[in-house]
């Protein structure tokens, strides 16, 4: 049996979340915002957090500095039941932070990279990748580190039985590739938004991107906000509903989706099954700040058709 049901190759960063009036004014000028707050942040730890309120046993591997930051959020992680020993702590680096101004349904995104980019292959235990179920790659594009060191990982991971996939999130420097394209066999999931399929695709809409990463080898998840999901393989052409909730806040809305993905496929559910799953855990999410609105497997399976 498998040591752990997924292990997420990925950041771990805190998110500092304000809520309310964010649009900044510079010259000086003072302003209040509604709330403030740290939260559980990287897409990777998001992941993490997610799939474990879900039940599945899971670790992280990553790289945090020494500083508060990197307790924080080792302590909230480890308080949601993900498994934190694989989790580097480096002391010669600062653990990265990201700055999140909401306003609901849109949002800014400020990040200092410290760590975030410290992960490479040199430092992970191959064993651990072996004994996993399922191996998650997140942030794809933000650990430059990883890009280049990570195809033997992947193969590594899927000798020892393991199914993979990958969330590349937003580009910065918005080249759209970085060797993703060439990885592309090697993964059995792609999770991308609606804006990073068409632009890795190189399509004008999201269903003819999907098909075109999609003949590349891996199965393609798209998460389409209020519109819900989208999966394209092989063999299936799927689409399923988000649920309608009060917006109060997006952050880690995708990395839900993706844990409730992940949840029914090493249930061994059917496709539409976990893409149904993932539309709620990604709908639930947006009820509450930060990631107060991951649900359990029980809470997602009340509101599941």
């Amino acid at each position: 049996m498998a040591e752990r049901d997924l292990v997420v190759l990925g950041d771990c960063n805190p998110d500092l979340l304000l809520r309310g009036n964010v649009v900044p004014a510079f010259g000086q000028v003072e302003q209040l915002v509604d709330d403030a707050g740290f939260q559980i942040g990287g897409s990777g730890a998001i992941v993490a957090a997610g799939a474990a309120r879900l039940g599945l046993r899971c670790g992280l591997v990553s790289v945090v500095g020494g500083d508060a930051l990197g307790r924080l959020q080792l302590d909230a992680l480890a308080r949601r039941g993900v498994d934190v020993s694989t989790v580097i702590v480096d002391t010669s680096l600062s653990t990265g932070l990201t700055v999140i101004l909401s306003k609901g349904e849109d949002r800014a995104i400020l990040t200092f990279l410290g760590a975030i980019d410290a992960l490479d292959a040199g430092v992970v235990d191959l064993a651990v990748l072996r004994d996993a179920r399922h191996v998650h790659v997140s942030s794809y594009y933000l650990q430059v580190k990883l890009q280049a060191t990570l195809e033997p990982l992947l193969v590594a991971a899927r000798e020892g039985g393991a199914s993979v996939s990958l969330d590349p999130n937003w580009d910065p420097d918005e080249t759209w590739d970085g060797g993703l394209l060439a990885l592309l066999p090697l993964l059995d999931f792609l999770f991308v938004n609606e804006q990073e399929a068409r632009l890795i695709g190189r399509a004008d809409d999201a269903l003819a991107a999907a098909r075109a990463l999609a003949a590349t080898g891996p199965t393609v998840v798209v998460k389409l906000g209020a519109a819900g999901g989208l999966l394209v393989s092989a063999t299936d052409t799927l689409r399923a509903p988000a649920l309608a909730r009060t917006v109060v806040d997006t952050t880690g809305a995708g990395d839900s989706f993706d844990a409730g993905f992940l949840h029914g496929l090493l249930a061994g559910w059917e496709p539409a099954r976990c893409l149904e799953l993932a539309c709620v855990c990604g709908s639930l999410s947006v009820s509450a700040a930060g990631l107060d609105g991951q649900p359990t497997l029980d809470e997602a399976l009340r509101v599941c058709a």
